[in-house]
């Protein structure tokens, strides 16, 4: 089954607890390339690359079937400093 940016976010929504999740579909709509923006506690403490490497665990299969995938993680507090809203 293809990933849609819908389905998407409802895994990352689920499986990393993230207060809120925007995802992109890059590819036009044919579900090959992503780009997500992820907020969830489960990023404090945590840096850039730590947090990537969360994310990828995370959703392997799901990025296995797609070709490209972009993410930037925040923590509420990071969001909100930026002027984000929750």
């Amino acid at each position: 089954m293809a990933l849609t940016a819908e389905s998407l976010k409802s895994i990352i929504l689920e499986r990393l607890k993230a207060k809120l999740v925007q995802v992109e579909d890059m590819s036009g709509g044919c579900g090959q390339a992503f780009a997500v923006i992820i907020v969830s506690d489960e990023f404090k403490g945590k840096n850039k690359l730590m947090r990537h490497r969360l994310v990828n665990n995370a959703l392997k299969d799901e990025i296995a079937a797609i070709h490209a995938f972009t993410q930037k993680g925040f923590t509420p507090e990071e969001w909100s400093a930026q002027g984000g809203i929750l």
